[in-house]
């Protein structure tokens, strides 16, 4: 009977309480550790992207065109749009989007202008680009946005 007794006084806990205990601190660190992981994670997965709302082309009363160009950063850092291109070739670069110089062939670019004077992006501004130039009517000519870190947004306009 003293046996039995002597069994009886000794304290602790189960297997199966313990086995429950290490289980649940597991769980605790493993979801600490995911949040963790996806904070850092979310730092070295910024990306630039650029996306061309609308494009269109407005017919002036003189001749010519002015094409519009509404533009937005809808990345996660920022972007920045250092030339304009029409048909491949740089008609507007610069940190205020000067003329190049450069024209495509039959088509003579006369000016560039941004609304918002540099075009710096942060994620999730809106830039509007308006390109004066004489072309003929029923042509369709790509304007192009190329970044400063060398990604091109193309897109099409059709002149009326």
């Amino acid at each position: 009977m003293t046996y039995f007794m002597m069994n009886r006084s000794r304290s602790g806990i189960s297997p199966v309480v313990a086995t429950v205990i290490l289980v649940a601190i597991a769980i605790v660190i493993a979801i600490a550790v995911a949040f963790w992981a996806t904070g850092l994670v979310g730092v070295f997965t910024r990306y630039e992207k650029i996306e061309i709302t609308s494009a269109y082309a407005i017919p002036q009363q003189g001749g010519g065109y002015q094409i519009i160009i509404a533009a937005k950063n809808s990345g996660s850092s920022p972007a920045t749009v250092d030339q304009v291109l029409i048909n491949g070739v740089p008609v507007c670069q610069g940190a205020n989007l000067a003329l190049a110089g450069n024209n495509p062939p039959n088509i003579n670019v006369l000016q560039c202008q941004v609304n918002q004077g540099a075009l710096a992006l942060n994620p999730g501004d809106t830039v509007q680009i308006a390109i004066g130039l004489n072309a003929p009517a029923g042509v369709t000519v790509e304007v192009a946005l190329h970044s400063a870190s060398g990604k091109l947004y193309p897109y099409s306009v059709l002149l009326p």
